[in-house]
């Protein structure tokens, strides 16, 4: 039995279970086309992930922007180190806590009570959390200082990088503000079966953030001026995000500026699992943190390298990862609210079985392709070939942990859905103690790279506590049938970055060579991993190469 959401937020019970096809094949995945629920999430995916790319090459600019005007120095690594904290909250609201908490009380309360009570609840949630978020931001501008000595405590040696990092946090902090009620926004609109407005919003604060530094190029006398400019289109870029959501909402029937009393009792819900729900969810934003708390100890410049490492990672896992899961928690609230269990694991092993088809590719290619991929995006200006090879050197750490950045938060997805936040709790607290162990560790022999060796570590600890623990809740998960489809992945994404570590000399210029030069070389590499990687999936008939291609064309139909 599948239960369907239709746009009016009502739902519609197709009774009859998935039978024998003329071919004979079975209700099991992995001989059969797409469910219509997998369809429903395929599409979803698709569009969060289409939206996400659009988003992700804005983002690119945009750091393009910030590595050629400010490099990896002091006054890098201040502006960084001030944007973690906004950064840090965007990421755990954003694409974290606040929407997996609400998503299953809000789809609870629509399914059990209707679409008018639902509408109360996200009034109610509406004007609290805007309270709520107000006095956050009004504590955190009075607690900057303190704020920068949490994150970036190295920093106090310096005395004009450690003020100018306090100014910048003090002026980026209302946008939280903005980002905390998109996140809510988020979560009411994938719910009622709208993803495209959430997944752009991005694309407004880089378009921000780039003006910002344009506009500012031209007024500002010193880079530290330049980087309060930037710091302004932070905030502006997320008034322009919530913006965004705005008429959507309005569109979908959530008419927010209603009379609604302050507290709903479905909050409560919502409430109680906030805070595990954020600690859980958010494993990686906190290791990220704390790698940047013990980079702050390195030699200048160390916090640039990451934080421009991790934004290269961001990219295939926004687009990929962070899409999939975005898709699929509604699902998986409605599957655990009408107790089908093994709706939830069929729904699980498609997701990931679909994002580790993405993602192992998208590894290799970075790994064997780092160098000319930072090089391309950053090398000019301020940003040299030192601090090429540096990024470089922690993309390639950073990459080794892309397969599970990329899956970890499906899993999690499945714990809140059946109402569990204790478990995610307890892996991610081990997570982070092995992070901050192994950071502390490698940092001295490996400098930064430790660093990013550390989180990846400890995300796949993170993720194999988490599966080991859902199959004892849920039962067999179809390891067999995900290790297969896993093993073939493996196998041709290994083969296509061989097949590039061998064409890159011939079709990449002379090492030299930075910038805009190096991009035809560049693409000609992706495009042969593309072609190689789709040529062995077709060999090895696996059927996640056709739900991408069907994604792509936008033709994805109910079998």
């Amino acid at each position: 039995m599948s239960i369907i959401f239709k746009e009016d937020g009502h739902t519609a019970a197709d009774a009859q279970e998935p039978g024998p096809s003329s071919d004979g094949c079975k209700s099991s995945r992995s001989s059969c086309e797409l469910g219509a629920e997998d369809v429903d999430i395929a599409r979803s995916a698709g569009v969060v992930g289409f939206a996400t790319l659009f988003s992700r090459i804005l983002g690119a600019l945009r750091d393009i922007f910030i590595a050629s005007f400010l490099g990896a120095g002091l006054v890098s690594d201040a502006f960084i180190a001030a944007f973690r904290v906004p950064d840090f909250l965007r990421r755990m609201f954003g694409e974290g806590s606040l929407s997996i908490a609400f998503v299953p009380a809000y789809t609870d309360c629509l399914m059990r009570h209707g679409r008018p009570q639902a509408d109360q609840m996200a009034n109610s949630a509406i004007r609290l959390l805007a309270l709520v978020l107000l006095l956050i931001t009004l504590a955190g501008m009075a607690a900057a200082p303190w704020l920068v000595h949490a994150v970036a405590p190295g920093f106090a040696k310096t005395a004009d990088k450690f003020l100018l990092t306090i100014a910048l946090t003090r002026t980026m902090l209302p946008y939280v503000f903005f980002i905390g009620l998109v996140a809510l926004s988020m979560g009411i609109l994938n719910v009622l079966g709208h993803f495209a407005a959430p997944a752009l919003s991005p694309v407004l604060l880089n378009v921000a953030m780039i003006g910002a530094l344009v506009i500012g190029a031209g007024f500002a006398g010193s880079e530290a001026t330049l980087a309060m400019w930037l710091a302004v289109g932070v905030v502006f870029g997320g008034a322009l995000q919530m913006g965004l959501q705005i008429p959507f909402l309005v569109k979908k029937g959530v008419y927010f500026w209603q009379r609604a009393r302050l507290w709903h009792p479905a909050l409560h819900r919502v409430l109680w699992q906030m805070g595990p729900v954020m600690f859980g969810a958010a494993v990686f934003q906190i290791n990220t943190l704390a790698i940047t708390f013990l980079a702050s100890f390195l030699p200048q410049g160390s916090v640039s390298y990451l934080y421009y490492a991790d934004r290269l990672i961001q990219f295939p896992l926004g687009i990929f990862g962070i899409a999939m899961a975005t898709a699929v928690l509604p699902a998986f609230a409605r599957q655990s609210i009408a107790g089908q269990q093994d709706a939830m694991r069929e729904t699980f092993s498609h997701a990931i079985k679909l994002v580790l088809f993405i993602t192992l590719p998208a590894t290799a290619g970075l790994i064997v392709l780092r160098e000319p991929i930072v090089s391309l995006l950053f090398q000019r200006g301020a940003f040299d070939q030192q601090s090429m090879r540096l990024t470089a050197g922690a993309l390639l750490y950073y990459g080794m942990g892309l397969w599970a950045f990329s899956t970890v938060r499906i899993v999690l997805n499945v714990f809140y859905a059946l109402a569990d936040t204790r478990t995610p709790v307890r892996m991610a607290a081990i997570s982070i103690a092995v992070n901050l162990l192994l950071g502390a560790a490698l940092m001295g022999p490996m400098a930064h790279q430790g660093l990013a060796l550390a989180v990846s570590i400890a995300s796949a600890l993170n993720l194999c506590l988490l599966v080991v623990a859902l199959r004892k809740r849920l039962g067999a998960l179809g390891g067999r049938d995900i290790g297969l489809s896993v093993s073939k992945s493996a196998i041709c994404a290994a083969l296509m970055g061989i097949c590039i570590w061998v064409a890159a000399p011939w079709l990449l210029p002379a090492a030299a060579a930075t910038g805009s030069a190096l991009l035809p070389g560049l693409a000609a590499c992706v495009g042969l991993g593309i072609v190689i990687y789709a040529l062995s999936a077709r060999f090895m008939d696996m059927a996640e190469l056709r739900t991408v291609l069907q994604i792509a064309r936008g033709r994805i139909q109910k079998q």
